[in-house]
Order: C-alpha cells, then structure tokens, then sequence
C-alpha cells in the first residue's frame, strides 16, 4: 500500500500522464493519501496540472475529498483561480456544503484574490450559496470590499455579485454592511454600485 501511495505521488509530481494512465489502469483506489491527507486528485489540483486533474476526475475521484488543511480540489481551484479544474469539478458533482478551514465556500476567497472568471463560473448556478458567511463574518460580498483594493477587477466581482442577487444589507461581525466599508476605504465605484442597489 505505501508503495503505491507513493507511486502515484511520484508519477503526479512528474506531471506524467503516460504513466498515470498505467496507473489508473491497474489501481482502484482513486482516494490514496499522502502524509498531509492529499488524494492524487489534490495533490494535482495543487499544482494545477490539468490533464492529470482530468483522467483522475474521469476515472472517479472525489472532487470533495479534503486534505489535512480541509482544501479539497473544488473548494482549492476555486480559491487559486485554476477555471479548468473548477469547471471539471463542477461537472463532477462539486458539494457546495463542503467548507475550507474558514468555514468558506469557494466563492468567498476567489472574490478576495480578484479571480473574475471563477466567480463568473460559480454564479452561473443560480443554486449556489452566495450569502454564505464564514467563521470571520464575512460573505463572499463582504470579503471583496474589505480585503479587495476597490480596482476595476473588485468594482467587477462586486457589480457581478449585485447582477446575481446577493444580499448587500448583510453585516459582519461589528455590524457593518459592504456599503459602509466601501465608503470608509473611498472606493467611489463600489459605493455607487452599491448605493444603486440599495435604491432597488
């Protein structure tokens, strides 16, 4: 068993999809761990190594298995801005109940780190939780203002989340809602999105 553990770690690490494909054809246990708790599919995700990512998916691997850290390979590709592999995992049953050591979705931290294609792709699914609100009080609305720097790519996350219905009246943990942090930190175009949807 640890032989193939780290076998399958080496071949990953390799970025060999000739020999994975060996592998996959011999082994069936897709959700193997490493010392830090990373399936295959994880350990790939982490270094965005898409076509690996994808034979594993297509083989069968969990998409919410997490790790030590609690990232699973949704919850992670989310996070770091890797669209291929979110858009595999969604494909692949992505579980919007499973949380990252914050107690957040996915959406949370792409909206924090600017990631636009990764916030267009989870807002598709009109059923996806937007209002979630992490163990720092924050919602995906409210982490983009307060720990965005109010540029064109946080006016866009912002006016892309407002386009989908989010509740901008929710407030973090001091009572504060995301029209009054955008308006504290002067970002001038988040606030007159937000005044403009407040109006509505």
């Amino acid at each position: 068993m640890e032989q193939n553990t780290s076998e399958i770690f080496s071949i990953i690490a390799a970025n060999d999809s000739t020999k994975l494909s060996q592998w996959l054809s011999n082994h069936k246990n897709l959700e193997l761990q490493n010392s830090k708790g990373e399936t295959p599919l994880m350990n790939a995700t982490y270094s965005n190594k898409v076509t690996l990512a994808k034979m594993l998916i297509d083989a069968g691997a969990n998409v919410n298995k997490q790790d030590n850290m609690l990232n699973s390979p949704f919850l992670y590709a989310g996070a770091s801005g890797y669209l291929e592999i979110l858009q595999l995992c969604l494909k692949a049953g992505a579980d919007y109940k499973v949380f990252n050591r914050y107690n957040g979705t996915a959406l949370i931290p792409a909206c924090e780190r600017g990631h636009i294609a990764i916030v267009t792709e989870l807002l598709k699914d009109k059923n996806y939780p937007i209002d979630h609100m992490n163990k720092l009080g924050w919602t995906a609305l409210l982490e983009a203002v307060i720990l965005g720097d109010g540029s064109s790519k946080y006016q866009t996350i912002v006016q892309l989340l407002v386009n989908a219905g989010c509740d901008i009246s929710i407030k973090d943990k001091d009572g504060v809602d995301a029209l009054t942090h955008a308006k504290n930190r002067n970002f001038k175009e988040i606030t007159t999105i937000l005044a403009k949807a407040t109006k509505k």
